[in-house]
């Protein structure tokens, strides 16, 4: 059986984001929920959690209100592929979302951080002359599938995000 074109969902861009968080394309599990990292072994809400020393939710409403309220707006650098399953290695046919548009209406944002290397890949494939012009930073994985990495690992490289959102670091 041939694999269907899916298709990301829209950015989640708050008043005056300061950072752009860059996935690659959402999982089967966020598709069928349509939310952002909805796997319950994705670390990312755990880790956003923890570094903004806020007590973890399952509220969907919640998280994306207090990403908007420290200045981080989320999407995905694919707007739409060819993938079986969820693992970004089976990404194939990927169309970009319109970073330079996103960016262009969104002068605010200072940084783009990349939510693991296939989130990368697709931006400088894409995209590669932005770099020249925004500070873009590679961020391990929160994928499940990302298990090199302990958690404790994952949120200690995350706190770079804490840097360009003007907040120090926190131990």
């Amino acid at each position: 059986m041939a694999a269907e074109r899916i298709f990301g969902f829209p950015p989640v861009v708050g008043v005056l984001p300061r950072i752009l968080i860059l996935g690659s394309m959402p999982s089967v599990k966020s598709l069928e929920e349509t939310q952002y990292y909805a796997h319950p072994r994705n670390a990312f809400w755990r880790i956003q959690a923890a570094l903004f020393e806020e007590e973890f939710t399952l509220d969907y409403e919640t998280r994306i209100w207090r990403l908007q309220e420290h200045g981080i707006a989320l999407w995905d650098s694919v707007a739409s592929c060819m993938r079986p399953g969820s693992l970004d290695a089976r990404i194939t046919q990927a169309v970009p979302n319109d970073i330079p548009g996103l960016l262009h209406d969104n002068p605010s944002i200072g940084h783009i951080f990349f939510n693991g290397r296939a989130s990368q890949q697709v931006f400088l494939r894409h995209h590669r002359a932005l770099a020249q012009y925004i500070p873009v930073t590679l961020l391990p994985s929160t994928s499940p599938a990302a298990a090199s990495l302990s958690f404790a690992q994952k949120l200690d490289a995350w706190r770079a995000i804490l840097v360009p959102l003007g907040l120090q670091e926190r131990s």
